[in-house]
């Protein structure tokens, strides 16, 4: 399918199922699969549906090479469409345009988007063995982490952003983890203590870094008329953009510049909005440099003003503009591909329920995934049943 998703309808479908598996370090001999299940139970409970309305599966795991096969045989399901696209930490935003295409295309009539990782109890070497690279492998880097030290070093060096502007983003994720109680970190977080924290590849500390944990969870998509007689709230899908730029941080064109600049257009032109109108973002925040880029590439501040954007708590909780509430990737959880817990926080919010942590009167959110070193970047916009 192509990035452009030319002819899907702005609020055909939408989210009416939405829940997280355990998260954190799960049960011993947990694998995978069980989280994806757990997850998907907790969705279908969620939205009042059973396990047989589920007739298209979506998903992608980095611990099992054919995940839709595994899946489908564990839940005891033979689907009319499945799809194991996997583009990395993305790869569950693309699912939402498939799942969109599938269902006005009557190919499936409820679609399930699920995840699950044991990356924390397996280890992260155990978990996502990297490829060989004949070309980079020889300088030694500490990947993924080098690759968006470079993005960082070299946005720094070009206009002037600072450390301790990269350290905002992980201090107002932190602001923001310490209001939802599924949160991995409980303790508070200074812009010192990111900048004295153990150096992982120059610019980024550890605190710059995204955890390391397990966790999943899963998504039931249905059409527009089969959701408003579900018992969740619709979250309609007014937006959807895809975009891939490389495979390797050596081949990225420009190390300031992601293809979130291509898929965010996408996504803004389908949904008819302007970036104003969007309530709060769900950003993939694998380190503190990408919401600064996600930030610069989706419309909301101009390319080299990301830091000085995110200054002064800007981003924080009662700051200028509510980005990553959960707690992000840097303080809420991280299992691997981070993906669908992005869409999962967007979609709540457009619900009302996150509590302590809600942004008031949230209409509109965005939630953008970016997979690889950089390499995928793929944005979803939610509406609640006032915007369509």
């Amino acid at each position: 399918m192509s990035g452009d998703m030319k002819g899907l309808r702005r609020g055909s479908v939408a989210v009416v199922g939405a829940a997280e598996s355990d998260l954190g370090q799960v049960a011993p001999h947990t694998s995978p699969v069980d989280l994806m299940a757990q997850a998907t139970r907790r969705a279908l409970d969620d939205c009042g549906l059973k396990m047989s309305d589920i007739d298209g599966i979506f998903c992608a795991a980095g611990q099992i090479r054919l995940s839709p096969l595994a899946l489908a045989e564990y839940l005891r399901l033979k689907p009319n469409f499945f799809d194991g696209t996997i583009i990395g930490g993305s790869s569950f935003m693309s699912h939402v345009a498939h799942a969109q295409a599938a269902l006005e295309a009557g190919l499936c009539e409820v679609a399930l988007i699920t995840y699950g990782s044991t990356q924390r109890t397996v280890s992260r070497a155990a978990a996502t063995p990297r490829e060989y690279n004949y070309y980079e492998a020889p300088y030694k880097p500490f990947l993924p982490a080098s690759a968006y030290a470079l993005a960082a070093a070299r946005h720094m060096h070009q206009f002037g952003t600072t450390r301790e502007q990269l350290a905002e983003v992980a201090v107002a994720a932190r602001k923001w983890a310490l209001m939802n109680p599924v949160a991995w970190e409980k303790e508070p977080l200074t812009i010192e203590q990111v900048l004295n924290a153990r150096m992982v590849s120059h610019p980024l500390t550890v605190r710059d870094c995204c955890l390391v944990t397990d966790g999943g969870g899963a998504l039931i998509l249905t059409t527009a008329a089969r959701a408003k007689s579900l018992k969740q709230k619709p979250v309609y899908v007014l937006g959807v953009g895809e975009a891939i730029g490389h495979a390797t941080i050596s081949n990225m064109p420009d190390l300031t510049v992601t293809v979130a600049a291509e898929s965010g257009p996408k996504a803004f032109k389908m949904a008819g909005i302007k970036q104003s109108d969007v309530d709060m973002l769900s950003l993939y925040d694998a380190f503190t440099i990408t919401p600064i880029l996600f930030l610069e590439d989706l419309g909301f501040c101009p390319k080299g003003e990301g830091g000085r954007f995110v200054a002064n708590g800007a981003i924080a909780p009662g700051g200028k503009l509510a980005v990553n509430t959960s707690g992000g990737g840097l303080s809420y959880n991280h299992p691997g591909m981070y993906g669908l817990l992005v869409l999962i926080e967007a979609v709540r919010q457009v619900r009302g329920e996150c509590g302590q942590r809600q942004v008031k009167d949230c209409e509109i959110s965005l939630a953008h995934g970016n997979g690889g070193v950089l390499s995928s970047q793929c944005t979803v916009l939610f509406g609640g049943p006032s915007t369509v």
